[in-house]
């Protein structure tokens, strides 16, 4: 079946070789075989930021005591039927760090200047990684993937790419680590940096070494995830569209839910319904 994601690529390609001196050829064997689709290994149920713990307060985020108040009144809000602190039910884009935990398969692909990972969650999205040797701007607009500077490295000496080492700054919020709700800082200056690699042992195997640099925190906090090369040389992608059969409805500072008949329904118990001061009562 064609996949039209080709059409983007080739697309891609062109522009870039419209745009710069394709004199010289993009020697695509010096770069490692990140082609095809990659899709998390994480235990079964709602992925958590860090894979290797459970969910929840046994992440053992470390938090700020201000930070941790925040994600304890959020862990509440959990308990009592609310969304917390994750925009995902909102239909938000997840953002950096969060992006990469691939809640839905991810694909890479390595242009001589730039690299792309595109991750189908919420909706259609992709990161820019720039490895063309630029520096930071000095004005950026903040996004929810952020901004990311990238550079390939040959850590054996043999030739060859091995490693990719990224920086993302300007992410834009709101954001959490994961479903749990654990917090980033409200002021939105996160550092990410990570290192993508292929696994010795296994190609097949892809490692990307997260280390978040944040103020809700009170030292770096660095995971490992790890994602897994669909054996299938033409994997199906489907369409996933956050919107589409959404229940969930943000009023004010509250989550409310559709019924299946078309009615606005408390989210929480004893939840009062949103202010109606625009809407004039029916009259009989």
């Amino acid at each position: 079946m064609f996949d039209p994601r080709s059409i983007g690529v080739l697309t891609l390609s062109a522009a870039l070789c419209l745009s710069a001196n394709c004199s010289q050829a993009f020697d695509d064997a010096t770069y490692p075989d990140l082609k095809g689709q990659w899709i998390r290994i994480t235990p079964p149920g709602q992925p958590a930021f860090d894979p290797s713990k459970p969910r929840g307060r046994a992440q053992e985020a470390p938090l700020t005591p201000e930070y941790q108040a925040v994600f304890e009144a959020n862990l509440a809000d959990l308990a009592a039927g609310g969304e917390g602190l994750w925009p995902g039910y909102r239909c938000l884009p997840p953002g950096m760090p969060s992006m990469m935990t691939a809640y839905e398969p991810l694909e890479i692909i390595v242009l001589p200047e730039v690299t792309y990972i595109l991750i189908d969650h919420i909706h259609d999205t992709h990161r820019r990684i720039y490895t063309d040797g630029r520096e930071w701007p000095q004005d950026v607009e903040p996004a929810f993937a952020g901004y990311s500077i990238g550079k390939w490295s040959d850590k054996d000496g043999d030739g060859r790419y091995h490693l990719l080492e990224i920086e993302t700054r300007h992410v834009k919020g709101p954001r959490a680590y994961d479903a749990s709700g654990i917090p980033l800082h409200r002021d939105n200056q996160t550092v990410v940096k990570e290192r993508i690699y292929l696994d010795k042992a296994n190609p097949n195997i892809l490692h990307d070494e997260i280390t978040v640099i944040d103020n809700a925190l009170t030292r770096p906090w660095t995971v490992i995830k790890n994602y897994r090369r669909n054996p299938n040389e033409r994997p199906v992608w489907p369409e996933y569209v956050c919107a589409e059969n959404n229940s969930h409805i943000h009023i004010g500072n509250e989550n409310y839910f559709l019924s299946a008949d078309g009615h606005l329904m408390p989210a929480k118990k004893d939840q009062p319904p949103p202010d109606l001061r625009y809407f004039h009562s029916t009259r009989k």
